[in-house]
């Protein structure tokens, strides 16, 4: 049978033809994708660091660490964090196992791809990607799957793109950002957080290979769901650490036996309220800093919930601390729980407006001091009186009699507080009030009265704690701040601002305080400290300060409802002394005296036991001088102004005036006794006819005056 095939050599030439051919091609073909490559990515409009990426929105504390965090927009929980944030050893490993030509590379491996399509075709399946890092971001970015040959290649393109614009950092930063976690967690530190409970920076061995194999398949390799699938996922990637020399042996070993954890952690949420309130007002910025110590916050907030359950279901427990010398909020705690509905936990407390109790007295003595009204250590007296219309009692319904200014304040007696708010007037406390940056809100059109001394109208605790801080601070207006975008500096006001206190009468109110004692079951010394309870016992307060913190504390219940027995000394100063120990375990010492010399306006000199407050209105109780008989002066000469009626003959009433002195007051008319009273102050006398008449008064200390009138 005849061979109809062609000579070999014809054949041959046959098959390079075609072999040329085929190689050309390929070669135009490949060509052609190239320049295709190139053509789409150039169409790829620049490409940020950041890809567009929408992140949470962050509050950092002083030191930049994260208080609390709010999802993004599509509920992911996706938290910045550049690489100095993150632990190097996990860069290392995350590079060694995903990509260890990721900084030769310009966002395609051929070596990879070439690696990947000889171990399938020996196979028969594919047995390694050929996927580099910065594809592995571009696919992140596209928010797509990359299955198919069309997604693939804008993976290709974007990843291209991404070299061309971005550095190798910005590259893995972004992935660092965008990787899955598992659930709607997102990046490095939003898993860390989650997973660990704590920041990237530092990891362990089994903690950074849980990270690097988790992206692969984030869904089946959740350690809360599928801990057995993260175990070995995790083992994988300690197996390639050790063999590609990233880990020793015994770094692997130890590694495997640690275990992965089985419960998702909540991001923190620490200072709720003033989170809240700080991105409310933070506008677009993604991170907001505050002024709070993060560490601190925790530990007050820890005891805002211990003590809580301990006063009851519904009491609630606020507090503040701030640096009295540079008006920085360092702890905000506005409830035990943002969560808790029974107790209103929602509802921030350090602004609610509220009876302030007996909190304001110590600045109501402050003035008196200022005044030279009062001195620490002269008398005043604690009896039934009526004042204005207005007459106080004590909350024990009791009277100390004759007592020194110093025991008064200390005793918060309400007679006295009121008695000096009368002599040293409602307009300039209140003045003072606002000097030290409270908004003290009145209800109605009146103006307020004396019974603003024991807390008749509504402050809040930021009120209160702003107060506290200018009596701390030598007098001075303190500007409390919680915003850190400020840089940080000083808050106290400017010196030509007014003062709340003059420096010797703020330090002689700490003084008074300081010697206050504080709660059988509180800790430690050296706070100047002052409580107060509210009508109907809704309120209970402890304000306190040493030589550089001043903290406030409220209890009580949110929607306004009475917890009988519940007292600022035993309910919130318990919590004011603990929060003192958690601030540190040692106190700052107090401002010393001026170093002036204690004289001048403010400063009555020390006087004997016997001395007693001088007043400015009568009516005031207690006076430091005698009794004056004003009206009529002394010798004057009175018509009587006889007029007749059905022939009898009638004198005009006699009418003598008196102030100063101290009640109560005998009258007298030529030596025999005519009025007495406690506020005995004037006497209407009927002459018997004309003649001449000695009037005099005696007062409580046995002083006297009188007067001599001709009448006629």
């Amino acid at each position: 049978m005849q061979d109809k095939r062609p000579p070999p050599r014809r054949r041959f030439a046959r098959v390079a033809r075609w072999a040329v051919a085929g190689f050309a091609a390929v070669l135009a073909g490949g060509a052609a994708l190239v320049a295709l490559l190139f053509v789409q990515v150039a169409s790829v409009p620049p490409v940020r660091p950041t890809a567009g990426v929408t992140v949470s929105k962050a509050v950092l504390a002083r030191d930049g660490a994260l208080l609390r965090a709010f999802q993004t927009p599509d509920d992911r929980w996706r938290l910045p964090a550049s690489l100095d944030d993150v632990d190097p050893l996990y860069i290392r490993m995350l590079l060694a196992y995903e990509d260890r030509r990721f900084h030769a590379h310009g966002g395609v491996d051929p070596r990879a791809v070439l690696r990947a399509a000889a171990q399938s075709l020996g196979a028969g399946r594919i047995v390694s990607g050929a996927s580099t890092l910065t594809m592995q971001t571009a696919r992140l970015t596209m928010e797509r799957s990359t299955r198919g040959l069309s997604s693939k290649w804008r993976q290709v393109v974007l990843a291209l793109a991404l070299e061309r614009d971005l550095t190798k950092d910005e590259i893995l930063g972004l992935y660092l950002l965008r990787a899955p976690f598992g659930g709607n967690i997102e990046g490095v530190r939003a898993a860390t957080l989650a997973w660990f409970g704590k920041e990237p920076s530092r990891l362990t061995p089994a903690e950074a290979a849980l990270l690097v194999a988790l992206p692969q398949a984030p869904e089946l390799r959740r350690p809360d769901r599928f801990p057995k699938a993260a175990r070995e996922a995790r083992a994988r990637v300690l197996a390639v650490m050790e063999a590609r020399g990233v880990l020793g042996a015994d770094q692997v070993a130890a590694a495997s036996r640690a275990s992965v954890p089985t419960l998702r952690r909540e991001v923190p949420r620490l200072a709720a309220h003033a989170t809240r309130d700080a991105i409310a007002v933070g506008g677009a910025a993604n991170e907001v800093r505050l002024t709070l110590d993060a560490d601190l916050q925790a530990r007050l907030e820890q005891l805002a919930r211990a003590r809580a359950l301990r006063l009851g279901p519904h009491v609630s427990v606020a507090m503040i601390v701030a640096d009295h010398r540079s008006g920085e909020v360092l702890a905000h705690v506005g409830s035990p729980d943002l969560l808790d509905e029974a107790r209103r936990g929602h509802v921030d407390m350090t602004r609610a407006l509220r009876s302030p109790g007996s909190t304001l007295k110590p600045l109501i003595y402050g003035l008196a001091f200022e005044e030279g009204i009062a001195h620490p250590d002269s008398l005043i007296d604690d009896r039934p009186v009526t004042l204005g219309g207005y007459s106080p009692t004590n909350f024990d319904q009791s009277f100390q009699g004759t007592v020194r200014v110093r025991d008064a304040l200390q005793a918060s007696l309400n007679v006295p507080a009121v008695a000096l708010l009368d002599a040293v007037g409602v307009a300039r406390f209140v003045a003072r009030l606002r000097r030290a940056g409270a908004t003290p809100r009145f209800s109605g059109d009146r103006p307020p009265g004396l019974a603003v001394a024991l807390g008749g109208f509504g402050l809040s605790l930021t009120d209160l704690v702003s107060l506290y801080a200018g009596i701390a601070n030598g007098g001075a207006p303190v500007r409390l701040r919680i915003d850190d975008g400020e840089g940080g500096g000083s808050a106290r006001v400017p010196a030509r601002e007014k003062r709340v206190l003059s420096p010797t009468a703020a330090w002689r109110i700490g003084k008074i305080l300081s010697e206050v004692p504080p709660p059988a079951s509180a800790r430690g010394e050296g706070v100047a400290y002052k409580t107060g309870t509210s009508y109907g016992y809704r309120d209970a307060w402890a304000l306190g300060y040493d030589g550089r913190h001043v903290i406030g504390v409220w209890t009580g219940r949110a929607d306004g409802t009475p917890v009988p027995g519940m007292t600022g000394f035993e309910a919130a100063a318990p919590i004011l002394f603990e929060a003192f120990q958690r601030v540190g375990p040692e106190r700052v010492r107090l401002s010393p005296p001026p170093t002036a010399p204690l004289a001048g306006r403010d400063t009555v000199p020390a006087p004997l036991h016997h001395a007693r407050t001088r007043a400015l209105r009568e009516g005031t109780e207690g006076a430091a001088s005698a009794p004056e008989i004003f009206y009529p002066p002394d010798g004057a000469v009175i018509e009587l102004g006889l007029k007749r009626a059905s022939g009898a003959r009638d004198a005009l009433p006699l009418v003598v005036k008196a102030r100063r002195g101290r009640g109560p007051f005998v009258w007298m008319a030529n030596g025999a006794p005519v009025a007495s009273g406690a506020h005995a102050r004037a006497l209407t006398l009927v002459p018997d006819g004309p003649g001449t008449s000695t009037i005099s008064v005696i007062d409580a200390d046995g002083r006297s005056a009188r007067v001599t009138v001709h009448l006629r």
